[in-house]
């Protein structure tokens, strides 16, 4: 592998050699990494490196980044673990849901109740960027292997077209398209999922659709469920929940947390040191 640099590295017996790339994409494979996370380390190693910097401290740093790696996808393999731990109630997801919107520049109202033709409806999310107002009904469970039935689209469906027969006659709401979805954290069965498209429906759940479902939108805007951290307790995130801390970034965003919480100054370093990593 050839590098753009040119630079030359000190060994440990004080002899100058150039710099090898090569080597140290095979170090970090032989310790455990693909080609492909040894390759972005390398990167980063050669924004740094300077003409006789000591071969231990490249090293250093490149194992101290692969360690990071390791922590960052350890903490991500356990995302829809996660999600399921905001519950029992799906008020918790109907939030997270909502900052997801938020992140994407829409501005947001969660569990709000709103005029139809016929009668009001509640509903989980109204997530608004003109051109475009996504009205959503969230389903939440614990349970993994449950999955959406087509009643769920069906009855959505036509809850919504009355909250969009109603508006449609609004001067406040012209000019914008509406969309009717459903969100979950599970799986949408096969009907669902037909009905969805046959409606021009906006379904999203844990894999569904294969491009920007949950899990890659999650990814994708860095915002995760504090149910992510290890370095809080069970109660601790309960606690946390119940105060309206649903993400991560609002632990970020906001440092009167730690006030809900009895933390030493030990503790909150450790979780604070966690939230970086993570949001990094």
């Amino acid at each position: 592998m050839q590098t753009h640099y040119t630079k030359y590295v000190t060994k440990a017996s004080g002899e100058k050699q150039e710099f090898s790339a090569k080597k140290l994409v095979q170090s970090l494979m032989n310790a455990g990494a693909n080609q492909e996370t040894a390759k972005n380390i390398l990167n980063e190693i050669e924004k740094v490196m300077i003409d006789g910097m000591h071969t231990k401290k490249i090293y250093a740093i490149a194992f101290g980044l692969l360690k990071k790696e390791r922590i960052q996808l350890a903490l991500k393999y356990k995302l829809k673990k996660a999600i399921m731990e905001l519950g029992p109630t799906g008020h918790p997801f109907e939030n997270f849901i909502g900052q997801l919107f938020e992140k994407r520049g829409y501005k947001t109202e969660v569990g709000v109740v709103v005029h139809g033709a016929c009668i009001q409806h509640e509903m989980d999310v109204i997530a608004t960027k003109p051109p475009f107002q996504y009205i959503l009904e969230c389903k939440y469970s614990q349970d993994q292997s449950k999955q959406v039935a087509i009643q769920v689209p069906l009855y959505v469906h036509s809850r919504v077209e009355d909250i969009i027969d109603y508006r449609k006659k609004l001067p406040i709401y012209e000019g914008l398209e509406f969309i009717t979805g459903v969100v979950t954290n599970t799986r949408f069965t096969t009907d669902s999922i037909q009905y969805g498209k046959c409606k021009e429906m906006y379904l999203l759940s844990w894999d569904y659709p294969a491009n920007e479902n949950l899990k890659q939108l999650v990814d994708s805007l860095k915002l995760y469920p504090i149910t992510i951290l290890n370095s809080l307790s069970k109660k601790e995130k309960e606690t946390l929940i119940n105060a309206g801390y649903i993400t991560c970034n609002q632990l970020l965003s906001n440092h009167e947390w730690d006030k809900e919480l009895y933390l030493t100054p030990q503790k909150t370093l450790l979780i604070q040191k966690e939230l970086d990593l993570i949001t990094s």
